[in-house]
């Protein structure tokens, strides 16, 4: 039995991560953390203000909270000896390589997870097969309006995968942006950001090379689509080799 506590408990994502964990064989949901809902009761939990109150009996934390606090969050795991799955979005290079420096000792683990539906991880890997293939790519992210980062950390980590495959940004005109941002943000495969009300989640990466494209999409209808790939990270995170570790792939074979 893996005992498991969730950070970001009353969330859209936290609760549903602790319904999910509740239900599921094998898992004991123990804790809840959450300021700012302290005291409120979710799956049978009470949501708790503090840390280590939170986790006092949990071997895997799952967060769910936002950019700007889960790097303190990860250390406060960390001190705990606790190990975590990590689904807050917003990692590029720079925030993950400062939680492998944070990450360096000790027993427990550290999973972060730009996308826990098993779908879009295939996607990913299917735009690093074809990157070295074409000539440039692009891609276009679309999420909901109350979506507190752009772009996501999914196009990020596409991007990177792309790169390092090989993918080449390779296009006869650079274009003159007329107004500033028309050409997304340049991280190698440009990135376009849609925020719009209606949507959950869409990718679109786009690859072009001279007569003819390729286009590989995912869509998540409902929030539903990443519960599997939470279990899957709170139940494979303890057996990873190393401190740190970026995505569900290894646990997935690919």
């Amino acid at each position: 039995m893996i005992r498991v506590a969730v950070s970001g408990a009353a969330g859209r994502m936290g609760r549903l991560a602790m319904k999910t964990v509740a239900e599921a064989e094998g898992l004991e949901l123990v804790g809840g953390y959450d300021p700012g809902h302290a005291r409120e009761t979710i799956a049978g939990i009470r949501v708790s203000a503090d840390r280590a109150a939170a986790a006092s009996t949990a071997q895997v934390v799952v967060e769910f909270t936002v950019p700007g606090v889960v790097v303190d969050n990860l250390a406060g795991w960390h001190g705990l000896g606790v190990s975590a799955v990590v689904g807050t979005s917003g990692f590029d290079r720079a925030k993950v390589d400062r939680v492998r420096s944070l990450w360096t000792d000790g027993p427990s683990r550290c999973l972060l997870v730009p996308n826990f539906s098993i779908a879009a991880v295939l996607m990913m890997h299917f735009a690093e097969l074809a990157a070295p293939h074409f000539s440039a790519s692009e891609i276009i992210e679309m999420h909901h309006d109350r979506k507190a980062d752009a772009p996501s950390g999914t196009a990020l980590t596409t991007a990177e995968m792309i790169a390092a495959a090989g993918g080449r940004q390779d296009r006869a005109v650079e274009s003159e942006e007329l107004m500033p941002g028309a050409r997304g943000a340049a991280t190698g495969a440009r990135i376009h950001s849609v925020r719009l009300p209606g949507l959950l989640a869409r990718q679109d990466v786009i690859f072009g090379t001279p007569g003819e494209t390729l286009t590989i999409r995912h869509d998540t209808l409902d929030r539903e689509s990443f519960m599997p790939g939470v279990l899957l990270a709170i139940r494979g995170v303890q057996s990873l080799p190393d401190p740190v570790t970026v995505g569900l792939e290894s646990l997935l074979g690919i």
